[in-house]
């Protein structure tokens, strides 16, 4: 098979091509610009390409196919050339079906929760030296790659994003899979500027179970009011697994699920929720709970995912990947509760097209209220690049219905305040989807007066 990868240095684009390259695939691929680690793993395997820039005479009738990536725009000249030729086009998900349709899908849906869920499956089959393949959306430690695709697994393990396919396929990902066994793990309005009202937002959720096969199995999350209207007005044909909480609790900042008092290295009561989801895709899986509970106890979390930075007797430094509201107040309230005789010093950084949007600033009211410090930090820049108005602190502060709230558009003064402070008995939490305005966090950890 001959595949051209347009856009190939995006997340999912650049694992997926390592994973085609490693079956035996011929790959090639463009991008106007790759940053790391996307650059070097391309480089690793020859896949790199030499100039950046797009280039019509890369695509020829012998391709088999190519594959498009959400960055390029409807008028790439490869992509126009691939159309006129009459090449087969695919977005990454409709690709990912492909290699998977003869294989049982399991598809981890839901507006938080995804990337953890999907690793603590992985983990635990890969504990038991199962035969899988997957896309899981972060790097996980014991995975070279976060995409795998072979001939031989039996099953695959998929994250489902519910975001757009490519420039030309505007359904969400997650409907491209066909799922055998699917969970929601809850819904909290996002990708406004997709979706631009909650009810259109829902909607994707709705229609993604019904491309569950029939008598497939449906795992959701019952402590969601919302969710769990969706599913029971669902017509589809499908089995319906409710999950909640599971019985746990917590000593000396060490979560244990009971009755087996199994210590736990994650924490927080949206993880305790993530365990019980992936939990029930292992028992479809047949993976029991005596034997879940035995791999579990060694997931130390994903990439991100309240990833310690630094930790010793009075301070632990942690960044976490939350940037919407819902994953913001469940990040706040886990340290929060895990650590309860410690101060919380919370910093977010909002750079997303919905965080940066005015009308819907105001769906974060409350979400830090549980931060004895609380920090909201925007890179004068985002606004200059998306073209959007800047927000003052009066705005961030009235949206977060938090008047000690801090507001910082500078990078150098945000570090300054934060090296300001005295962190013993306090945990510091750096959240953000972005690169926290390239701070260097191990640095930073190092230098926090105790």
């Amino acid at each position: 098979m001959r595949i051209h990868f347009i856009a190939i240095g995006g997340s999912a684009m650049h694992n997926l091509a390592i994973a085609l390259h490693k079956k035996g695939y011929q790959i090639t691929g463009s991008d106007d610009v790759i940053f790391e680690p996307a650059k070097s793993r391309l480089d690793k395997y020859g896949l790199l390409p030499a100039e950046m820039g797009w280039d019509e005479n890369r695509i020829t009738n012998d391709l088999d196919a190519v594959i498009l990536g959400m960055h390029a725009r409807i008028d790439n000249p490869e992509l126009l050339k691939a159309q006129a030729l009459g090449v087969k086009i695919y977005s990454y998900p409709e690709y990912i079906y492909e290699q998977s349709k003869n294989k049982l899908r399991v598809v981890i849906g839901g507006s938080h929760g995804k990337t953890t869920i999907t690793s603590m499956i992985l983990h635990v089959l890969n504990y038991y030296n199962r035969d899988f393949d997957y896309l899981v959306g972060a790097q996980l430690a014991g995975f070279e790659t976060m995409v795998k695709v072979t001939e031989e697994a039996p099953v695959m393990i998929i994250e489902g994003d519910e975001y757009l396919s490519s420039p030309i396929d505007r359904r969400p990902k997650f409907h491209l899979y066909k799922a055998n066994v699917a969970v929601i793990s809850g819904i909290a309005w996002d990708h406004i500027n997709v979706f631009p009202t909650y009810a259109d937002y829902t909607a994707q959720f709705d229609k993604f179970i019904d491309t569950i096969e029939e008598n497939g199995t449906l795992i959701y999350c019952e402590a969601d009011a919302d969710l769990n209207e969706i599913v029971s007005l669902s017509k589809a044909k499908v089995n319906k697994i409710g999950y909640a909480i599971p019985a746990h609790e917590i000593k000396v900042g060490i979560t244990y699920l009971l009755p087996e008092h199994t210590a736990l290295k994650v924490f927080g009561d949206h993880n305790l929720m993530n365990l019980n989801a992936a939990k029930l895709v292992c028992a479809q899986l047949e993976i029991d709970e005596t034997a879940f509970n035995t791999a579990i106890a060694s997931f130390t979390g994903a990439a991100k995912r309240l990833e310690v930075i630094s930790a010793d007797a009075s301070t632990n430094v942690y960044k976490d990947f939350a940037h919407s509201p819902s994953k913001l107040k469940a990040t706040i309230d886990a340290v929060k509760t895990q650590f309860t005789n410690r101060k919380l010093v919370a910093c977010i950084e909002l750079h997303t097209f919905s965080s940066l949007n005015k009308d819907f600033l105001k769906e974060y009211a409350g979400a830090m209220d549980k931060a004895d410090d609380a920090i909201v930090f925007i890179d004068i820049k985002s606004f200059e690049q998306k073209r959007m108005e800047p927000f003052s602190e009066d705005d961030v502060q009235n949206a977060f219905q938090n008047p000690k709230l801090k507001f910082f558009n500078d990078a150098s003064k945000l570090k300054s305040y934060l090296l300001s402070l005295h962190y013993a008995d306090t945990n510091l939490l750096m959240m953000s989807s972005g690169n926290y305005a390239g701070f260097d966090l191990p640095e930073l950890a190092a230098a926090l007066e105790k």
